[in-house]
């Protein structure tokens, strides 16, 4: 068996719109209130799919979750679009964040786990409203997609009272993909400007929960002043990627010791700390610099996948190029343009989820080629709405165009399972 990592990336829900709804996050905070483009931003996250495919990497996609989420709704009791009082809940009916894969679950890989399968846990999202009925749908799919009982086990949501945002806060370095590896688990505390929206004890269930020994897991407080700052995930801080952790110098409330402990589980690990002299927690934050895909490409190279945003602040880019020009581990910067998904808060590691198995062993309808992209992008261009406004939400039409597009999308990709 070839375990590869393979990179699941959430395609851009119809109903993508800047509700302004998660707090702490900055980006969609300052974007609430503008129209959305839900045509361009799928397009922009399946030309970055595709980008992955050309560099000759495994590349998988969900498709959106049920939006508007009629049982949400029902539940909350708001029956009619026209009560404007009740218009921040029923824009969480409408959220398309669960685009945002990174959110869907933890993953620990095979080589980790105690009895050698692949355990994913579905993230529970509690913290914010628009994101915490998510979870039946993830399970619903993620249980599709990884179906084969000999190579995975899909576990539900940790129970509420524990806040846990998934792969967003968890990270793997390792030799190599397919060699054990070390799983560091970042969740922060309460009590701040901004919810802490992962919780320790969260964190340490997933680990139970997937068979990670002492020697596998570590577990790493964030930094509150990164918290503070609108690094609402440790994701928007930092990123690894086999035995290369990349990270800011604030990322975590304990850093000398968190690097202490990663170089005594993985003696190979190699820590890329950027200074806050060179690039601000401001800046990192703003670029979402650390919000990237880092990648080992086909010849063994690492290549960091980072938001046009990031290639065009000053700071980062001139920190950039004396890394590149130091010749460390980061080989190559490639940028992407989702500044769609940027201006609701989320870059490209915030797109997918990071999953180390043998594709064979995944369902075929959730794994991508670029005919496979073509056909995704020929349904988006022909039933995407081209714009939303947060007005818009809960008309008649726009509900009827949004479920007429999922069902198209679905029907294109055979999988009737979600309908």
């Amino acid at each position: 068996m070839a375990l590869v990592e393979i990179n699941f990336d959430g395609l851009v829900g119809p109903s993508h719109n800047y509700a302004g709804l998660s707090l702490g996050n900055l980006a969609s905070a300052s974007h609430g209130g503008d129209p959305a483009y839900p045509r361009a931003a799928a397009l922009q996250g399946l030309d970055k799919m595709r980008h992955n495919l050309d560099l000759g990497l495994a590349q998988g996609w969900f498709a959106p979750l049920p939006r508007p989420n009629h049982a949400f709704l029902q539940a909350l009791a708001i029956t009619t679009a026209a009560d404007a009082a009740q218009g921040r809940l029923r824009a969480a009916a409408w959220s398309a964040s669960a685009m945002w894969t990174a959110n869907a679950a933890t993953v620990s890989p095979a080589p980790d786990t105690a009895d050698g399968l692949c355990h994913l846990t579905v993230a529970n999202l509690v913290t914010m409203p628009h994101r915490s009925h998510e979870a039946p749908d993830t399970l619903r799919q993620l249980r599709l997609a990884f179906a084969d009982s000999a190579h995975f086990v899909v576990h539900d949501a940790i129970p509420a009272c524990f806040g846990d945002e998934g792969a967003a806060n968890h990270m793997r370095m390792a030799a190599h993909h397919a060699a054990p590896g070390l799983e560091l688990f970042v969740y922060g505390r309460a009590g701040g400007r901004f919810p802490a929206r992962q919780h320790e004890q969260a964190s340490r269930a997933v680990a139970r929960r997937h068979g990670l020994g002492a020697g596998r897991v570590l577990f790493i407080e964030q930094s509150p002043e990164a918290i503070a700052a609108g690094a609402f995930h440790n994701d928007v801080v930092a990123v690894a990627n086999e035995r290369v952790l990349f990270t800011h110098e604030q990322a975590f409330a304990d850093a000398p010791g968190a690097y202490a402990a990663i170089r005594a589980a993985l003696p190979e690990a190699e820590i890329v700390v950027v200074p806050a002299s060179a690039v601000s927690l401001d800046d990192a934050i703003r670029s979402y610099l650390f919000n990237a895909q880092l990648l080992t490409l086909p010849d063994g190279t690492m290549a960091l996948v980072i938001p046009g945003e990031a290639w065009t602040n000053r700071a980062v880019r001139d920190w950039l190029d004396t890394m590149l020009a130091a010749q460390g581990p980061i080989g190559r910067v490639l940028p992407v343009d989702v500044r769609q998904s940027m201006a609701n808060g989320g870059g490209p590691a915030c797109l997918r989820l990071r999953v180390v198995a043998d594709p064979a062993t995944v369902d075929q309808r959730f794994m991508l080629d670029h005919a496979r992209i073509d056909l995704l992008a020929g349904i988006v261009a022909r039933h995407w709405p081209e714009q939303i406004d947060p007005a818009d939400l809960g008309s008649a039409t726009l509900t009827a165009n949004v479920l007429a597009a999922r069902a198209a999308l679905l029907a294109a990709a055979s999988l009737p399972e979600l309908s």
